[in-house]
């Protein structure tokens, strides 16, 4: 059964840096894509970044964090990090990693992710 699990969520200034890693289980992390999602209090849920599979391995990122966050796999690790700099207050939110079974990485759309993981909370104060 395939599971995701995220971490590496903290407490941060803004301008600093957290490496979100999610870490897959159940399943061979190199034949889907993987995108990171966040939802601030009050909001829905927004695509931030996706990796299409290892034999394409294009990335995707939402306008908000381009220039600021890196999205990586390891898949000897079977592990996707989601590298973050340069945090501002409005990045603050639960992460959420998830699979995109398809490999499209429309991250516009939640609907075409599955097995979500728990989320891991970021904030950042100002």
């Amino acid at each position: 059964q395939l599971q995701l699990v995220e971490s590496g969520g903290g407490l941060v200034q803004s301008g600093g840096s957290l490496r979100l890693s999610c870490a897959a289980s159940g399943f061979t992390l190199n034949y889907y894509a993987i995108g990171w999602f966040r939802q601030a209090p009050g909001k829905e849920r927004e695509g931030v970044s996706c990796i299409r599979r290892s034999d394409d391995g294009r990335t995707y990122y939402a306008d908000s964090v381009k220039g600021r966050f890196t999205i990586s796999r390891d898949n000897a690790k079977r592990t996707v990090y989601l590298q973050m700099n340069s945090l501002k207050p409005e990045d603050t939110g639960v992460y959420y990693c998830a699979a995109d079974y398809s490999d499209v990485c429309n991250i516009l759309q939640t609907a075409t992710f599955g097995s979500w993981g728990q989320g891991t909370q970021v904030t950042v104060s100002s």
